[in-house]
């Protein structure tokens, strides 16, 4: 795989855990009796709290039948700056929400611009909010902004609009122990387009469940893209630095 396509996918995979004070979390007691409203609202009190987090994430990227590894250093501001390094600061890129940007001294090139290709890549509109849900595992839209139906399957709760949009259908899938979201889907069936991100364990940081190992998948007509993440090694709440500084005289990359 290109360093380019590399870093790109890595800047979806900014952010998070695994520390001496964190602790796989198993399934405890379910509860399947809440209602919509009910579910939304214990979910909300699950969600992330802290100011920085530092960590060493483990990137698997397979398609087209190849598979490669890769982990790489990266820093997270909430709701302001993902940073990442890979080895010897060959590439480092920052992710803001303004823009995306990213430079290699491999072949002196570098990218400064928005969204779009990180949209096309998993086929559905992101920014800098969406992006940094997927990976805190928090729902890519905001459950206030709709009304929802509840029900479970396979000992899971299963929430979806009470109207799916006109263009695309959106399943969350939550955990009825700790009421974390176990997968969301989002599906465009015109275009032919599937993104299925899977958090297939959570741990314990602090005193606050995120994601362990996260599985994406997204698909595009006979076209299939998985990308593993798995998060190591985290600190949180320290002062981080973010440099950044695109090299002068780099060619920029036009995606």
């Amino acid at each position: 795989m290109k360093v380019r396509s590399q870093i790109i996918l890595a800047c979806l995979a900014f952010t998070l855990f695994h520390c001496k004070s964190s602790r796989t979390i198993a399934g405890g007691q379910a509860n399947y009796r809440l209602s919509s409203k009910q579910l939304i609202k214990e979910n909300t009190k699950q969600e992330p709290d802290f100011k920085t987090l530092k960590s060493t994430l483990k990137i698997t990227y397979t398609k087209d039948g190849g598979s490669q590894s890769h982990s790489v250093s990266f820093r997270a501001k909430k709701d302001e700056m993902l940073w990442m390094s890979a080895t010897f600061s060959i590439v480092k890129a920052l992710v803001t929400p303004e823009k995306v940007s990213f430079y290699n001294k491999l072949d002196n090139t570098y990218f400064d611009g928005d969204y779009k290709y990180l949209s096309d890549l998993l086929g559905t509109e992101l920014d800098f909010q969406k992006v940094q849900n997927l990976l805190l595992g928090e729902t890519i839209y905001n459950l206030k902004d709709d009304h929802y139906k509840v029900s479970v399957q396979d000992s899971t709760y299963v929430l979806q609009p009470r109207k799916q949009r006109d263009l695309f259908e959106i399943f969350f899938l939550l955990d009825p122990s700790h009421f974390k979201v176990k997968s969301q889907q989002i599906s465009q069936p015109k275009e032919f387009r599937h993104l299925q991100v899977d958090y297939l364990t959570h741990q314990e940081v602090e005193k606050q469940i995120l994601p362990e190992k996260i599985k994406v998948i997204a698909l595009e007509t006979n076209e299939e893209t998985i990308i593993n993440l798995e998060f190591k090694n985290v600190s949180l709440n320290e002062e981080l630095r973010f440099p950044f500084k695109i090299p002068s005289g780099y060619k920029e990359i036009k995606l």
